[in-house]
C-alpha cells in the first residue's frame, strides 16, 4: 500500500508542481478549459502515472478515473478563479486530487484507519501541548508582555515611527519558533535551538539598531525568551510524562 500511495502522490508532484511551467498556468487562466496547456498538463500526469505504475494494466482503470477527474477538477477550478478566491481554490483543488488519490488507493489496496491510535493518552497528550505551545502560550505572553507593551506604543507614537511589519506576522513567527523548539526538544536536538535563537538575533539586531529604542530592545529581548522558554519547558515536560504509566496503558 505504501509503495502505491508514493507513486500515486510522486506522479501528482510531478504533474502539478515539477513538470508544470508558469507559462502553462497563466495561459490556462486566460484561456480555460480550451487552454492547450491544459490537455499538456493532464498529458503530463498520465505519463508520468504510466511511468510509475511500470505500465502495469491493473493499474489502467485507476489511471483513467485519476486522470478523467483530475481534468474536470482543474476546469472548474479555472472557470471559477479570480483574484480574490486563487488561493482558496487552490488549496480546495489539491484537496480534490488527493481525495481521488486516496479512493483509488483503496480500491486497490483497502485499509483500515485505527481511530483508537488518535485517542492514545500519549497522543492526546502530544495534541493538547501542541495546541497550547503554539495558540496558548501566545495569548498568555501578549498578557504578560501588555505591561512594557503600553509603555512603548505611547513613545513610538510620539516619535512619529510607523510600522512597516506585516500584519500578524509576528504571531505567525512565535508560533513557528515555538513549534520549531518544541519539535527540536522531542528529537533531542539542542543545537539546532542554539542556531535558532542566533538566527532570529541576526535578523533582529538590524531593526532594533536602526530604532534606537532601548525599550523595544528590551521588549523583544523579553519575549524571546519568553518564547523560547516556554516552548523549551512544554518540550521538556512531555519527555517527562510520557514516561509515566499512565500514558503507557
Amino acid at each position: 500500500m505504501i509503495v502505491l500511495a508514493l507513486k500515486l502522490i510522486l506522479a501528482h508532484i510531478l504533474g502539478d508542481f515539477v513538470l508544470q511551467p508558469t507559462k502553462w498556468v497563466n495561459h490556462k487562466l486566460k484561456h480555460g478549459w480550451k487552454s492547450k496547456y491544459l490537455v499538456a498538463h493532464i498529458g503530463v500526469h498520465l505519463l508520468a502515472l504510466l511511468f510509475l505504475l511500470q505500465f502495469e494494466t491493473k493499474y489502467f482503470l485507476g489511471i483513467l478515473v485519476i486522470i478523467l477527474t483530475h481534468y474536470a477538477i482543474d476546469a472548474l477550478k479555472i472557470k471559477y478563479t479570480t483574484k480574490k478566491n486563487s488561493r482558496k481554490l487552490f488549496i480546495a483543488d489539491q484537496i480534490a486530487h488527493l481525495l481521488v488519490l486516496n479512493l483509488v488507493l483503496f480500491y486497490y489496496t483497502p485499509y483500515q484507519i485505527d481511530f483508537n491510535e488518535i485517542f492514545h493518552p500519549k497522543a492526546l497528550l502530544l495534541i493538547t501541548l501542541l495546541f497550547f505551545v503554539t495558540y496558548v502560550a501566545g495569548i498568555l505572553m501578549r498578557i504578560a508582555l501588555q505591561p512594557w507593551q503600553n509603555a512603548i506604543e505611547p513613545k513610538s507614537k510620539k516619535e512619529g515611527s510607523k510600522s512597516t511589519s506585516l500584519a500578524g506576522a509576528g504571531k505567525i513567527i512565535g508560533i513557528l519558533e515555538r513549534l520549531f523548539v518544541f519539535t527540536f526538544i522531542l528529537l533531542n536536538t539542542w543545537s539546532a535551538i542554539g542556531f535558532l535563537i542566533t538566527a532570529k538575533s541576526v535578523f533582529r539586531f538590524g531593526d532594533l539598531t536602526e530604532g534606537k529604542n532601548r525599550q523595544l530592545t528590551e521588549y523583544v529581548l523579553i519575549g524571546t525568551l519568553l518564547s523560547f522558554g516556554i516552548a523549551i519547558g512544554t518540550g521538556l515536560l512531555f519527555q517527562y510524562l510520557k514516561t509515566l504509566d499512565v500514558f503507557n496503558v
